[in-house]
């Protein structure tokens, strides 16, 4: 049982962190300089981290509870 739980919790830990990069690399093409002020370099890289991370944590959490649910499925037979 506690076995099964490391097991979920890396799956869960190792799925976040793709996704947030696969996010990343996603809004890399967008060009959120053009929004931003001169020299708020540092303020435009923060929310770009923040926008990977919500984004990336999103899709995330549906891939994971699709798995999840695809597997009880067999439940209702």
């Amino acid at each position: 049982m506690l076995m099964q739980q490391g097991v979920d919790a890396l799956i869960g830990i190792t799925s976040h962190i793709i996704f947030i990069i696969l996010a990343w690399k996603g809004l890399d093409a967008i060009n959120i300089q053009a929004l931003f002020k001169k020299n708020k370099e540092i303020e435009s890289k923060l929310l770009w981290i923040l926008l990977s991370i919500a984004l990336g944590v999103t899709v995330s959490n549906f891939f994971l509870d699709f798995v999840n649910w695809s597997q009880k499925l067999s439940y209702l037979l």
